[in-house]
Parts: C-alpha cells; sequence; structure tokens
C-alpha cells in the first residue's frame, strides 16, 4: 500500500479527553520526549511544520481524529505573525462591502465557538464605536452592521453570542467615549466583535493537541523533505536549534504551515508548484489605559483601510498598517513614518491627541497574502481555494496551506487534514474540533463566577483574579497550587522568591505566572517570557528589560541555567530592545531593518 493510502495509526480509544495540567503540558522533558518519539519510534501519521495559529491548529484537529501526530516550529510557539497580530476574534466587516456573505458567515461562525466552547476564557466580545460623521452614514452603516449580526446569529444557530447593535446619538457617544472629537459627528453604532491574547491562544491550542497525544517540539528546525524513489515525502530532516543536532522524522503525510515563510519551507521539497505568498506588515501602538477616555473600543475608516482603538485593562492597541514587506520576514519592525501615521489617523478622531510621549510599547508582525495564482507546476486538480487560504499538494505527500486569518484558523486546520488524508479517510476520520474546548476552558465558566471569591481568601484584588481566570480559565487553581507547594517548601528566612506574591518590576504579573511559562508553556528563554507568556514587551517602554532580572532568577533554576546562561539571556534580550528602539528611529524599513541583527 502506499504512502499516500495508508491507513493512519488508530489509538485504543477515539474519545480522548483533553488532558488538563501536567498531561498536556509544553517543558524540558516533554520537548526531550517528543523528539525522541518524533524520530526514532514509528512513523507520524501525520507531521506539522510550523507552529503559529495555523499549525496549532491543524496539530490538534489531526490529533483529536485519532491520529499518530508531531508539530514542529523553528523558534518558539506563535513566534511569527500569530504573536503579532490586532488580537482581534472577527467577522471582517470590510468583507460585507465586497458582499463576499459566506466568508463574513463562517467567520462569525468560528467567532461565536471561540467565545462560547472552544476558549471563553481566552476570548472576550469586545464592544466598538463606529464613528459617524453624516446622518445618511447611518442607514447604509446600520444595513451592514445589522446583517453583520443576522450573520452571526445564524452561525450559532439562533444564539446572541455578543449583544446587537446599538444607535447612539452624539450624547449618547460621548457618555460612551468622552476622548472622542464629537464636534463634527451626528453619532455612532456600537457593534461587537472579540478579542484574543493571540499568544496564548496558539500556546494553549499546542498544549491541547500534547494532551491528546501529539508530540510537539520548539526550535526544530526542518532543513529539508525526506523522500522516497519515486519522489513521495515521507518526513523531514530537523535540526534541533538548541543542541545543533539533526534528526529525521518519518511521516505518512506531512502539512507545511508556515505563513511568511511558505515558499522558503515548501522550496525544500518542490522547486515547482506550490503557494505564491507575499508579506505585508502591520505595525501597532499601545499607550496606557488613561491615555483614553472612553469605555469602549473604536472602529474608523482610513483611505486605506481601518483602524482600531482596542482597549485591554491596562493598555489601548491601536493599529494596524498594511504596506508590502520585501525584507528579512524574520525583522519586521515599526519605523518612525509607520507610528506616525497610526498617531495621525488616530488623533483625527480623538479630541486629546496622542503624541510621542503616550507611547509605551509598539510591535510588528507580517501579514502572509496569498497570491491570486498558485506557482507554475502546482497541481491546480489537488487544491482547494477559499476566499482567504489555500490549501494545494506541493508534492505527493506534502500538503501546504496558506492565508487566512487567526479567527478562522479551525475552519483552515480541518480543510488542511481533510486534504492531506483524502477524501475516503477525512470522511471516515472527521474532524472532532468543531465542540473541542482547549485547556483551560472546561469549568472556566463556573469557576469565573467564583472571581470575587478566589480574589478575597487571598486578600487581593478582584483584578488579580480576573486577570488569572481570563489567562488560564480552569486551570487557575493548579497555578496558585504550584506556587503554594513552592512557597511552602521555602525554609524560613529564605531569600528565593515566593511564586505567590507579584512580581517586583511588573506587579500585575505573579511570580508563579514565569514559572507556569516554563513548566507548562513551553518557554526555554527569556524573550519566550517577555514577548508571549508575561507579554511585557508590548506594554512597558523598557519592553520589560528592567523586570528581567527577577524573571530569570525564577527561570534558572527550572531550566537548569548556570551564571554564564543567565548572562547569556539578558544580554541577548537588552540587544533585541537597543536594536528595536534605533530601528524605530529610522524612516523607511530598509534603514530600520539594517540595524536588526536578530529576528524579532
Amino acid at each position: 500500500m502506499s504512502p499516500e493510502h495508508r491507513p493512519p495509526h488508530v489509538p485504543t480509544s477515539r474519545e480522548v479527553p483533553i488532558l488538563e495540567g501536567d498531561g498536556s503540558a509544553l517543558n524540558a522533558e516533554q520537548r526531550t520526549l517528543s523528539l525522541t518519539e518524533l524520530t526514532s519510534g514509528e512513523p507520524m501519521d501525520l507531521l506539522v511544520v510550523g507552529g503559529g495559529v495555523t499549525g496549532a491548529g491543524i496539530a490538534l484537529d489531526a490529533a483529536s481524529r485519532g491520529l499518530r501526530t508531531g508539530i514542529v516550529e523553528m523558534g518558539d510557539w506563535a513566534s511569527g505573525t500569530s504573536s503579532w497580530s490586532s488580537k482581534l476574534v472577527h467577522g471582517g466587516l470590510r468583507y460585507l462591502y465586497q458582499l463576499d456573505f459566506p466568508l463574513v458567515q463562517e467567520a462569525l461562525t468560528e467567532r461565536g465557538r471561540l467565545l462560547t466552547t472552544t476558549a471563553p476564557h481566552l476570548v472576550k466580545p469586545q464592544p466598538f464605536l463606529w464613528p459617524l460623521k453624516h446622518h445618511y452614514e447611518r442607514v447604509y452603516s446600520a444595513v451592514g452592521v445589522g446583517l453583520y449580526d443576522a450573520l452571526a446569529v445564524a452561525g450559532a444557530r439562533g444564539r446572541c453570542t455578543v449583544p446587537l447593535q446599538k444607535h447612539l446619538g452624539r450624547r449618547g457617544t460621548q457618555e460612551l467615549a468622552p476622548a472622542l472629537d464629537t464636534s463634527q459627528l451626528v453619532g455612532a453604532i456600537r457593534f461587537h466583535d472579540a478579542r484574543v491574547d493571540d499568544a496564548r491562544l496558539v500556546i494553549d491550542l499546542v498544549r491541547s493537541a500534547v494532551g491528546l497525544g501529539a508530540f510537539a517540539a520548539s526550535r526544530t528546525q526542518v532543513t529539508k523533505y525526506l523522500t522516497d524513489g519515486a519522489g513521495t515525502v515521507t518526513g523531514a530532516r530537523v535540526i534541533d536549534r538548541e543542541t545543533g543536532r539533526e534528526h529525521d522524522i518519518r511521516a505518512t503525510r506531512t502539512i507545511n504551515a508556515t505563513g511568511v515563510w511558505t515558499e522558503q519551507t515548501q522550496n525544500l521539497a518542490a522547486h515547482e508548484g506550490g503557494l505564491k505568498v507575499l508579506a505585508s506588515k502591520g505595525i501597532h501602538i499601545v499607550v496606557p489605559k488613561e491615555a483614553i477616555d472612553a469605555k469602549t473600543g473604536i472602529f474608523l475608516r482610513t483611505e486605506k483601510s481601518v483602524l482600531f482603538i482596542i482597549p485591554w485593562p491596562r493598555y489601548w492597541v491601536i493599529g494596524t498598517t498594511d504596506t508590502p514587506w520585501q525584507h528579512d520576514v524574520s525583522k519586521p519592525v515599526a519605523t518612525s513614518a509607520d507610528i506616525d501615521y497610526i498617531l495621525q489617523h488616530a488623533n483625527a478622531a480623538l479630541s486629546r491627541p496622542l503624541t510621542r510621549d503616550d507611547i509605551i510599547g509598539t510591535y510588528a508582525g507580517l501579514r502572509p497574502l496569498l497570491q491570486p495564482q498558485l506557482k507554475s507546476g502546482s497541481d491546480t486538480a489537488s487544491t482547494k481555494i477559499s476566499r482567504e487560504h489555500t490549501v494545494t499538494r506541493v508534492a505527493p505527500g506534502l500538503t501546504a496551506i496558506a492565508g487566512g486569518k487567526l479567527t478562522t484558523y479551525r475552519v483552515m486546520a480541518q480543510d488542511a487534514v481533510d486534504h492531506a488524508l483524502g477524501d475516503e479517510l477525512a470522511t471516515a476520520r472527521p474532524t472532532r474540533t468543531t465542540t473541542l474546548p482547549l485547556v483551560g476552558a472546561n469549568g472556566y465558566r463556573e469557576l469565573a463566577g467564583h472571581a470575587e471569591e478566589l480574589a478575597s481568601t487571598r486578600g487581593w484584588p478582584l483584578t488579580r483574579g480576573t486577570h488569572l481566570l481570563d489567562r488560564y480559565g480552569s486551570e487557575t487553581p493548579a497555578l496558585l497550587a504550584v506556587a503554594d507547594e513552592h512557597d511552602a517548601a521555602l525554609a524560613v528566612g529564605s531569600r528565593e522568591l515566593a511564586w505567590g506574591q507579584p512580581l517586583t518590576g511588573a506587579p500585575d504579573f505573579l511570580r508563579a505566572e514565569v514559572a507556569w511559562a516554563v513548566t507548562h508553556e513551553g518557554a526555554t528563554h527569556l524573550d519566550d517570557v517577555l514577548l508571549r507568556r508575561v507579554r511585557l514587551d508590548i506594554e512597558r517602554r523598557d519592553r520589560g528589560l528592567s523586570a528581567s532580572d527577577e524573571i530569570l532568577v525564577i527561570m534558572a533554576p527550572l531550566l537548569g541555567w548556570d551564571a554564564a546562561d543567565i548572562d547569556r539571556e539578558r544580554r541577548a534580550y537588552a540587544d533585541r530592545v537597543a536594536q528595536i528602539a534605533a530601528a524605530e528611529a529610522e524612516t523607511d524599513d530598509a534603514a530600520a531593518v539594517s540595524h536588526l541583527s536578530i529576528a524579532i
């Protein structure tokens, strides 16, 4: 039987539950065991290359079907596009004006699923105001938003997963958002979408896949695809970027889900055929909560696209831009001109203009823009094209997927696995992710109902309890139990840091969150924590550098670091901070990238 039609591994039970806590933990021991299983055990039914939201979603989808699944990522989980998005889960209002109703309904259906079932601890309803300058705008805008709401309700089978639109006059608009300059407005429409910590979503997807038996290894880079005598891809050769060792991973089917790296990675198997992907840069600025007086987010239309002013508990995220990127895809960075663009368009709507002094953080990411045509030599007969994403066969045994957006990652994952399996196997092994909660989701709502009790028993304000529940969901008690156990074992007068206490340099976070990042979320370096777990990189002017010594003290014993390792981690992060600061002083991308010697 050919590898293309070999039946997948069948577990003893297809109804494998999501494992919370240690069963789904990502850490150094789990990574070592996964690499061993990937490289010396029986072949994978499916190997996923790429650990962003699409790849992580594919790994979960495959594992949920009972497939022997592996996933490798050359950097940290979510270290590419998936940690630098607008952090929105939305249907895409602009697509309504392109009359792409199926695409919008698909995205809104997935939004509802994430809010109610998949990740209610991470995905939160977010109201926005759409300011109106003319009375006639209210008519067509109301029709568009009304249809948006109707498609969302239809996708949720009659349920309202977020409140419906509400029309406001000038006074009502000013009450909700005093920061808006209402002198030229006739009112606004309030509508709802949702927001999410994008990197945390990816990490929870990978953990959930591991909980279902997947083998996951970060900092494991594919250097070539393995083939048999007939040219069928039978796996991949990888290099462990922590040790420098090479390994071969055998797999019946492989899916390439590497975003803006798609052409580079698929060319390892075939220089002809595959997907054409261009990169577009989007940047965001971050300002403190007190900089904008509003109880809701703000949605602005610009001459090019849209601008979101998005509230989070401690800050506002404002963006984005959309400019072609023709440089190293590992080094996107905001320029001075990008920052000026965001400030200009935000200030056009605000009564108190923002200045550079208000900015506490910036970040840039690259969106993979799928080109309308495939590369020459592509197998069009084995290609599935969506308005937002495309799946194709690059070579026998190798599938590639690109395009799409964070909101519809689950649909993309299902399409990719179905395509890789073929119609017969996909029908026999359908996806289970439509109703599958991620780690932290089961029991979250019940626990969230006791948030005040959780906080008061420890003498905390409610905001800290909510902060933990909205990051860890039903795993919050496990995280606190780890902290309690650690602190109970400390000797009287010990100089070791108590995990149940806040970080001195970032008191909104507990020290236990740093420890959990290492023991359960796969953090192996300082920047893993600061960029994607305890995300001080985007909310501190020094990108969390001043808190790094305390964080390193917590990480070091968990990762077996000595003084030299600690110093190397500190210096590497300080270099990153300095290089980004220099890059952001430049007005064009080429000059900005010239300051960067490391991947961002």
